[in-house]
């Protein structure tokens, strides 16, 4: 029950400061970690140890937002914006999960690519079909993966094929809740697509199944100035995006995860705060087809819990750790081109967002302080011949220019896989 691994070890102190112990050992046991030391304590000299001499060893990551029936379109149809990407690009290939043999090939490459990029826990979006949305949560919690999946909700401003009845919506979400809310890794989460797509009725039903199964709420908020004012014109009563679910009951039930958030009120922060929910920055997607830029650093200090997310499709590569990258890029074009208010954020809070901020949410996970759960990952093969690196900048240079090949070794629960 009990193993030794042996490398460089760096996770997340704390927003600000990366936690870095060289040439050390870290104790994992019933897939917990136990402690870190620089020489193997006395009570473990019997300990057999593997190996990781000359890696990095870091906590896995997190993906807050990612559409897993979008995988066969990353990388395409990039020049489109919002609106008309909807409705040439992304529709039309989510009404092909109608098919449930289509969905198991697809969905079975996008597990499959998510771990080998290091991703291990992850708030996924499907589609309308639950069937399909059945086999995507089994194959994630089978794989062990700790996440949220949801069948996603639409009644209204959406092509033929992908609306739903809301009643009908509510019977088979309801459904899914019944059969999977008791899993160990992967559980349903409700997911009303965005505001523009859903009735008021739609969402006040799934506010009522949020209070019957206590279960939490995934969504699309204030992710462009189109889909905000699409908001306040189908919900008139309401003074912002985060209101309409606000007063529908679906804040309060479990956790809350908003996409996007690039274009938020003072109501909509005022909100998403009182119920200490997510916001989530999608970097790649933002420059693809979103057209804004999260104002990071400054909801950071405002005490916002952000996370990020891949976005496939609008973002085109499924390693999150590629987003911890792009988080700092976007942080400096927000500030140089809006200085008032705004300010660059560091590698450390990226990483932090990635990992420890973004996996408090699936429970001990995304760090490898004590008592974490050993969810991990060994990275190598980032040096120069001319230049040894530190392990904090491996880590770091992993996130700008690494790819899946510089992972030698991936844990979940501590077992290795």
């Amino acid at each position: 029950m009990m193993k030794l691994i042996h490398a460089d070890i760096v996770y997340s102190e704390d927003r600000a400061h990366l936690a870095v112990h060289p040439d050390s050992y870290i104790a994992v046991e019933k897939g917990k970690v136990k402690g870190i030391w620089p020489v193997i304590p006395e009570e473990y000299r019997n300990v057999s140890v593997t190996d990781h001499s000359g890696g990095v060893l870091i906590p896995a990551f997190s993906d807050l937002h990612v559409h897993a029936p979008q995988y066969l379109n990353r990388g395409l149809e990039m020049d489109l914006l919002l609106e008309d990407w909807l409705s040439k690009c992304t529709f039309p290939l989510e009404a092909k999960y109608a098919d449930p043999g289509f969905a198991k090939l697809v969905y079975d490459a996008f597990v499959d690519d998510m771990l080998a990029n290091g991703t291990m826990h992850a708030c996924v979006y499907g589609t309308i079909h639950s069937e399909a949305t059945s086999y995507l949560i089994e194959r994630m919690d089978k794989a062990g993966i700790k996440g949220f999946v949801g069948k996603i909700n639409m009644d209204r401003s959406a092509p033929e094929d992908l609306l739903e009845d809301a009643e009908e919506s509510v019977r088979e979400t309801e459904a899914l809740l019944e059969k999977y809310s008791g899993n160990k890794n992967t559980k349903p989460i409700l997911t009303p697509r965005f505001a523009p797509t859903c009735t008021g009725k739609l969402l006040y039903d799934l506010g009522n199944l949020g209070k019957k199964y206590g279960v939490g709420m995934q969504t699309h908020l204030v992710e462009s100035l189109w889909e905000a004012e699409q908001a306040r014109v189908l919900f008139p009563e309401c003074s912002c995006d985060t209101e309409i679910y606000e007063k529908a009951g679906l804040m309060d039930n479990g956790p809350v995860i908003g996409g996007h958030f690039i274009f938020p009120s003072e109501d909509d922060i005022r909100i998403m705060q009182k119920y200490d929910s997510y916001a989530v920055q999608c970097p790649d997607a933002t420059v693809s087809v979103i057209a804004g830029i999260m104002q990071t650093g400054a909801l950071l200090d405002r005490g916002m819990k952000i996370g990020l997310g891949s976005d496939i499709s609008a973002g085109h590569h499924i390693g999150v750790y590629t987003q911890a990258a792009r988080a700092v890029q976007l942080s400096k074009l927000k500030e140089f081109y809006e200085p008032e208010g705004n300010r660059k954020i560091s590698f450390p809070e990226a990483f932090w967002m990635a990992t420890k901020q973004s996996g408090d949410i699936f429970g001990a996970t995304g760090s490898l302080e004590p008592g974490s759960v050993f969810d991990a990952l060994v990275i190598d093969g980032l040096s120069d011949a001319a230049r040894d690196l530190s392990p904090a900048q491996i880590v770091e240079r992993f996130c700008y220019i690494g790819t899946k090949e510089n992972i030698k070794a991936r844990y979940i629960n501590g077992k290795q896989i």
